[in-house]
């Protein structure tokens, strides 16, 4: 068997990464939501109004950093249901964001539904 050399071996790796990661970003926006909107907009209104308001615009929350609005449709456009899962799921320390799916607050369900309510803000 031939040897691959480490430089060759990098280069692959280099080139690879980024396109499984297009994939893998395309396949997390391709796939339908999974969750109810309407069961969403209840979530919403007890967990994430305060950070991003009642229509979805954000703002500043009480840590002083940017709640990120719904609304702006270009941005929204790149985000992606794994990254809004994540975000909810793990939270952002330095921004103040919640870690909800950590903290047992949210079921995966509810996850789910609260991005479907999300993804109708951002219409």
């Amino acid at each position: 068997m031939k040897r691959v050399s480490p430089l060759r071996l990098l280069a692959f790796t280099l080139v690879a990464l980024p396109a499984i990661a297009g994939l893998w970003a395309f396949a997390a926006t391709a796939a339908p939501g999974k969750g109810d909107p309407a069961a969403g907009k209840k979530i919403y209104a007890t967990k994430c109004v305060a950070c991003h308001k009642a229509d979805g615009s954000g703002g500043i929350k009480l840590t002083g950093n940017p709640a990120p609005s719904w609304k702006d449709k270009k941005r929204m456009a790149t985000v992606t249901d794994a990254q809004l899962r994540d975000c909810i799921v793990n939270g952002k320390v330095k921004s103040g964001m919640v870690a909800w799916g950590k903290t047992g607050q949210l079921k995966p369900a509810e996850i789910d539904h609260l991005i479907a309510y999300i993804r109708v803000l951002a219409k």
